[in-house]
């Protein structure tokens, strides 16, 4: 087994910062977390959050529905098989993240915000505007997992106000965006990592950025994220009890002119034991223009064209996912 394979430094107290949003969650303090964020996306791209204010028995409860899903039989999670719109379970070898050697070591469980059957961007197939795809045989799983999940989105609006005052703009700047949010949800089970995976250079997930705008991650106590320093060295970025991770995706980075920074992460599961995550993808509505110019840079210094926060996604989607070369 390559004894280097993926390995990665312990963390220090500053390699990624500890960010206390209290002041964004209640407005008392928002221009300090908004000063904290843009520090962190500067320099690192990922932070994590502390006193957001979830309840810890959600966070429980969402782990434990996540755990008891992937348990189900194949033939019952393959009712919702995933479709294109990143709605569904999505089996072991469908994701391989363009550029890796070989699949992702992971299964997967795509939600997203809830659509009715006569959603105007439903019928007018807007990309990644879709039903989601509850078992029938399992209604534990919308059950439990939806009230952590509309927490988290709680948490996420409060954080893009922070990120909007950081970046020179009123608290308000981002809500017409997300007034109706792409905001994708993920239920990650990844099996421990073997030999022969090592030996085929295997990721839990393959060295990536996230495509979107911000991700809020939870992670169980495995350990096994891994961040990119800009030296180039990677770094582990463990569990800490009651905080969730924060990280910056394309989009805003390219909203932001490249002042945010949308950092290489990866995963692998070294442990003997399952490892679970729940990452919600807090990205703003389909048609969103991701202009830098929108958010005050002028069109000479620009460094990207327009594009839309759905389309650019899916075109993402479409290069990692299997689904979508059938």
């Amino acid at each position: 087994m390559p004894t280097d394979f993926a390995n990665a430094e312990s963390t220090d107290v500053n390699a990624i910062p500890m960010i206390d949003i209290s002041g964004a969650m209640s407005g008392d303090d928002i221009n300090g977390v908004a000063d904290a964020i843009y520090a962190a996306a500067l320099d690192h791209g990922f932070f994590y959050i502390s006193n957001h204010g979830i309840d810890p028995a959600l966070m429980e409860q969402a782990f434990a529905v996540s755990k008891a899903f992937f348990d189900l039989p194949e033939e019952v999670k393959q009712t919702v098989a995933v479709d294109k719109n990143q709605r569904g379970w999505l089996a072991q070898g469908m994701s391989r993240l363009q550029g890796s050697k070989t699949h992702d070591l992971k299964e997967v469980f795509f939600w997203g915000t809830h659509t009715e059957a006569d959603d105007p961007d439903l019928l007018a197939g807007k990309p990644l505007c879709a039903m989601n795809k509850w078992p029938s045989d399992f209604p534990r799983l919308q059950e439990d997992l939806i009230p952590y999940y509309d927490a988290v989105c709680h948490v996420a609006r409060r954080v893009m106000a922070a990120v909007a005052v950081s970046l020179d703009q009123p608290a308000d700047f981002f809500d017409p965006a997300y007034a109706k949010p792409l905001a994708r949800g993920q239920m990650v089970y990844y099996p421990a990592s073997t030999v022969q995976d090592e030996a085929e250079a295997r990721f839990g997930v393959a060295p990536h950025t996230d495509f979107g705008v911000l991700t809020v991650l939870m992670q169980d106590s495995s350990g096994g994220l891994q961040v990119q320093a800009k030296s180039g060295d990677w770094i582990e970025a463990p569990p800490i009890p009651g905080t969730l991770v924060c990280n910056i995706g394309d989009l805003l980075a390219r909203w932001s002119n490249n002042r945010f920074a949308s950092t290489v992460h990866r995963v692998i599961n070294r442990t003997s034991n399952a490892r679970y995550s729940i990452p919600v993808f807090f990205d703003p509505h389909t048609d969103t223009l991701i202009d830098p110019t929108g958010l005050g840079i002028s069109a000479n210094q620009s460094a990207y064209e327009p594009v839309r926060a759905g389309e650019h996604i899916m075109g993402r989607n479409a290069k990692s996912f299997a689904q979508y070369k059938t």
